[in-house]
């Protein structure tokens, strides 16, 4: 594959991964008003593997899905920290905060990544961290000026989801995975939709098939083919083809698009603060987009050794 195609592919996945998770938190919120957030979780992501599987065994042959024990292991552990802690306790928090506030709160998962990178001793560029910073502020004005009202409970969860799935992100690239990154998708989906299957009950959680509204139908079915199928295997191709903190730069995106679609969708008000905000988010984007490929290109071009200093 060609360093071009490479370059579009990366920025193509990262487009659909802007757009289609910014949506999928109003997608949430629509899917557990009638139904219990982690058992739709679960059908939600078995579901999309079941799906996936079939495509890849029908496409690929079985082949696609040997993998030794312990990519098999790593798989799962990735998949349970992304999606049953991360994406569970998204759902369970927007039973408390709105679906904008929740994407705005997401947004602190950029800054764990570079914790977690410096913990590894990995050294970011003082332009990477500056760019997570300035993105985090533009996040943090958006929030004062149009967060809504979230419980103190709301907050505390969602909070917790994004620390989780920042552990799935950066241990992704540290453990054995499996080496097609949609085999590792198919497998992290099955293993995070079971274990929310099983935490569901214990948290009290009973599906009412009686109280399902077609609304809620509708976007858990537009969760399963385009937040899970689309958005989740292209965010893990990422992981696998792009510096992570280039990956996590939707983080800054997602926020914009869950207000615009708050707009939209629900007539919420827009205001010049939030205008403001948003500005500074894409400008704390574009700076950690731009370092990160500098980056890169510096890696393709070191003579051979000088490569592994990079941050990338």
């Amino acid at each position: 594959m060609g360093q071009n195609t490479r370059d579009m592919r990366v920025w193509a996945a990262l487009a659909i991964v802007y757009v289609v998770w910014g949506s999928t938190y109003l997608g949430i919120r629509i899917t557990i008003e009638t139904i219990p957030p982690m058992l739709s979780g679960g059908v939600r992501f078995l579901v999309a593997a079941l799906v996936l599987a079939s495509v890849l065994t029908l496409r690929r042959g079985r082949a696609v899905f040997r993998m030794t024990r312990a990519e098999f292991l790593g798989a799962c552990v990735v998949g349970v920290l992304l999606l049953t802690a991360g994406n569970g306790m998204v759902s369970l928090a927007e039973q408390y905060i709105s679906s904008g506030l929740a994407a705005l709160l997401v947004a602190s998962v950029p800054l764990w990544l570079v914790v977690f990178r410096v913990l590894a001793r990995d050294r970011p560029q003082a332009l990477t961290v500056a760019g997570v910073l300035v993105g985090f502020c533009g996040v943090a004005g958006l929030s004062l000026t149009g967060g809504g009202d979230g419980s103190v409970a709301g907050v505390v969860i969602i909070l917790c989801g994004a620390l989780a799935w920042s552990v799935g992100s950066f241990l992704s690239g540290r453990v054995r995975m499996p080496r097609d990154p949609f085999a590792a998708s198919a497998v992290e989906m099955t293993a995070g939709g079971l274990a929310m299957l099983v935490i569901g009950p214990l948290l009290g959680e009973r599906p009412h098939v009686e109280a399902i509204s077609t609304g809620s139908l509708v976007a858990l079915v537009y969760l399963i083919l385009v937040g899970s199928l689309v958005g989740f295997t292209s965010y893990v191709w990422l992981l696998g083809n792009a510096p992570i903190s280039l990956a996590s730069t939707y983080a800054y995106v997602n926020p914009v698009v869950a207000v615009l679609l708050g707009v939209i969708v629900l007539g919420e008000d827009v205001t010049a603060q939030m205008v403001a905000a948003g500005v500074v988010i894409v400008l704390g984007v574009a700076l950690v987009v731009s370092t990160e490929r500098r980056g890169r290109r510096a890696v393709r071009d070191a003579p051979a050794g000088e490569a592994e200093l990079s941050p990338s």
